[in-house]
Parts: C-alpha cells; structure tokens; sequence
C-alpha cells in the first residue's frame, strides 16, 4: 500500500478525542492529469479531496459523500465524491483567470458550499447541509459547519502541493469518554501541525510527535484511490430522460451523440444504432416525422 494513498484513523485513550489523518498522491495525480487547473482552484479542490475523505471516514453507511462549491463568480463549481469504499474523484468549472483569494472570493455573489450524503440504496433518503462560507479556507468554512450546524466541536488541518494532498481530522466526543480537558490540550497541540509535516512524515511517525505524550490507538491504514463511477449505461439512462426526440435532433445534425465525463473524461459515442436499441424505436424517423 502506498504510504500516500492511506486513511489513518486514531483514537486516543485518555481524552474525548478522535481523528483521521489523509494522504492523497496517486489519486491526487489522477485529478490533476485530466485537467490543468489553475493554482488558486488546484488549492481550493486539494482542500476538498482531502477533507471529504476524512469527514467520510466516520460515517457508517454505504454511499457517497458529496462537496460542491457552486458559484458565479470565476469559480462556477468544483465537486468532489467520495465512496464508502474508499474511492474518490473531483472536477471543477471555472472561467477566465481565478485571482488568488478565500473560496467565498472565487465563488462571488451568491456562493453555495453544499455538502451531501447519498445513500447507496435507491429507497434510501438523500441528506444535505449548507455550509456557510465562513472562513478563509475550506477546512475553516467546514470547522464552522460541524460546531454550529451538528454540534460537534471539529479540527481539520489541510494542505497540498502539485504532488501530494493532505489532512487532519479531530472531532471531540461525548462528555465521559477521558479527561474532559483533553479536547482542549489535543486541538492545541494539533494547531502547531505544519503543512510540511502534514504532507511528508509518514502517518505513525506524525502521532508520535504530535501527541508524544498521550497514548493513541491507531487503527489499520486504509487504501483510498482515484475511481470514477461513470458507465455507458449510466449515460445511456441519462439520455433516456433527455427523450428521443431530443436525441434524435442531435443525431439528425450531428451524426452521432457524444457525451464526456466530466470526472474522468472518458467519452462515450452513442449513434444511430445505439440510439435506436436505448429507446426502442427509430428516433430519426421519429424526427423527420416531426418537423413534416
């Protein structure tokens, strides 16, 4: 396993504390090589990888972990998806030159961070939250969410460069659970963490210094790689509820429908043929019947 695609979560025995700690290479490169993003938004959509990992680590259920930043500003969107099973992917939409400045500034007026669980099961229900764009960064807007809006005291420490991204995760715990104190003195110690240290030592040896004199309960490291979800089925369903006439039009014009993943930018080309067999029916046909 490569010690810069790994989950750590840990746990510390004499303190209300829990954490996780991320480091993202290869699926970090997997992002950066289907797209040239400029700095500002390669920060921005490094932060995001790297904390819908951590915030996915203590959620137990099977699905998708969801952020989007959406904008009218230089900045429209950038989303990242991460898996219960450890996979994760990101895209961005921008326009024109992104001056160097917070998210809220990329985004302009009227900017939205959304953060959403959705289950895995059809029948399941989709939960959503609105983050306020409080902060100057998306580890401070995310901390800000987490206390206020689930009341949950959260420290989360984000970092990334061209080659790797990175990130800490703290949450407190209920009252009862060690010394009541010990939220305070880890959440201290966590904020003397440098980027440097974050992105480059290996997980144990990063608790070892840290929290050198607390006892902590590491858990086994957990593979996190770059996946897309995107299939030819699932473009073909998303045709279907564009409607054949729609399609046809295209076809009619343009010989053939030809969608890209926005995540992965694999290509799908459906033609006449695979038109035809997706709705059942000959759709130019159905066209030329149309507009005569």
């Amino acid at each position: 396993m490569s010690q810069h695609d790994t989950l750590q979560r840990f746990l510390f025995d004499g303190a209300p504390v829990r954490g996780a700690l991320v480091n993202l290479e290869g699926a970090w490169q997997q992002v950066l090589a289907r797209r040239e993003y400029p700095r500002p938004l390669k920060t921005v959509l490094g932060e995001m990888m790297a904390a819908a990992v951590l915030l996915a680590a203590n959620l137990k259920f099977d699905g998708t972990l969801i952020l989007q930043l959406h904008g009218t500003g230089a900045l429209r969107l950038a989303v990242v998806e991460c898996n219960h099973d450890r996979t994760v992917r990101a895209t961005a939409k921008w326009e024109g030159d992104l001056p160097d400045l917070p998210p809220a500034g990329l985004l302009g007026e009227g900017g939205r961070f959304v953060m959403t669980l959705e289950p895995k099961l059809d029948k399941a229900q989709t939960w959503q939250g609105i983050v306020d764009l409080e902060g100057d960064s998306v580890g401070a807007m995310l901390e800000n969410y987490m206390r206020r809006s689930e009341q949950l005291d959260t420290r989360l420490i984000l970092a990334g460069t061209d080659h790797n991204v990175a990130g800490m995760l703290l949450q407190r715990l209920p009252d009862g659970h060690g010394d009541p104190d010990g939220w305070n003195r880890m959440s201290t110690l966590a904020s003397t963490l440098t980027g440097a240290e974050l992105l480059e030592l290996p997980a144990l040896t990063l608790l070892g210094r840290l929290f050198a004199e607390e006892t902590v309960q590491v858990f086994d490291a957990e593979a996190v790689g770059f996946a897309c979800t995107c299939s030819r089925e699932r473009v073909g369903d998303m045709l279907k509820m564009l409607g054949g006439q729609e399609v046809g039009e295209v076809l009619l014009e343009q010989g053939s429908v030809e969608i890209a993943c926005d995540f992965c930018n694999q290509r799908y080309v459906f033609d006449e043929d695979d038109a035809n067999e997706l709705f059942q029916f000959d759709v130019l046909a159905a066209v030329r019947e149309a507009r005569h």
